[in-house]
């Protein structure tokens, strides 16, 4: 609740209290949308999340010039079964960026349903090396972008009306090995189900100043949350850390 009054101060406590229990509904779902991934068929799978045309046209544009490239997403919608999804349709083998969990029984599990259509995991610490192994691979990197940096290694930028703590390492990677970045939004179309977007976004010129990709990119978050606020990761502690 206190993230949506500060992230939403233009709307109304009913407001806020409605999309709050919408968000609850929701975040059940997709605790059971999850687990499903151990059982669903890839029929089924893209009966209920599928990409878009022009997604799709996107990433076979780039597989054909043997492009790999980088996806950019946030805790919106499903954004496991959008992993599913892209190593099913797509040509690029898909690494995601992910922190191994602690308990050796749920990362096991959670690694089991991410790799089951063929996704493949690098560790956060491993990113850029990993990247780098693979350069002779057709690949898609996929980052998760709204998570939250320690303070004094992050970019500092207002999102959802707030000083937000901001990864610089998608563009700092980006800009290194010259990769394409796809922005991916992740829609609920309706209970169960989801559509993907996806849309190239320009790599800063060179002597650009610091941070122009990756406020680009988080700004196209804001604007999907606000669209469908309901279907955002609210209860992950986002502003933990004050700017100063």
């Amino acid at each position: 609740m206190t993230n949506l009054r500060k992230s939403f101060p233009e709307k109304t406590e009913k407001e806020i209290i409605l999309i709050c229990r919408q968000f609850y509904s929701y975040f059940c779902d997709l605790f059971l949308e999850t687990f499903k991934t151990l059982t669903i068929s890839r029929k089924t799978m893209l009966k209920h999340c599928w990409l878009d045309e022009d997604a799709l046209n996107l990433f076979n544009q780039l597989a054909s010039e043997n492009q790999s490239c980088m996806v950019v997403m946030g805790h919106l919608g499903n954004w496991e079964w959008a992993g599913n999804t892209f190593s099913i349709c797509c040509r690029h083998q898909l690494y995601v960026i992910y922190h191994p969990l602690t308990n050796p029984y749920f990362n096991n599990l959670i690694y089991k349903m991410r790799t089951r259509f063929g996704t493949r995991l690098i560790a956060m610490k491993d990113t850029l090396r990993d990247m780098l192994n693979h350069r002779n691979e057709l690949s898609a990197t996929a980052f998760i972008a709204d998570q939250t940096p320690l303070p004094d290694r992050a970019y500092w930028m207002t999102f959802l009306n707030q000083d937000t703590p901001v990864f610089l390492g998608i563009e700092k990677i980006a800009l290194k090995i010259r990769y394409p970045v796809v922005y991916v939004s992740i829609k609920r179309v309706k209970r169960g189900y989801y559509s993907m977007r996806a849309e190239r976004l320009e790599l800063p010129l060179p002597g650009s100043k610091v941070g122009v990709l990756t406020e680009l990119h988080t700004q196209m978050l804001e604007k999907d949350i606000r669209k469908q606020p309901e279907t955002w990761l609210w209860t992950h502690k986002r502003w933990k850390h004050s700017k100063n």
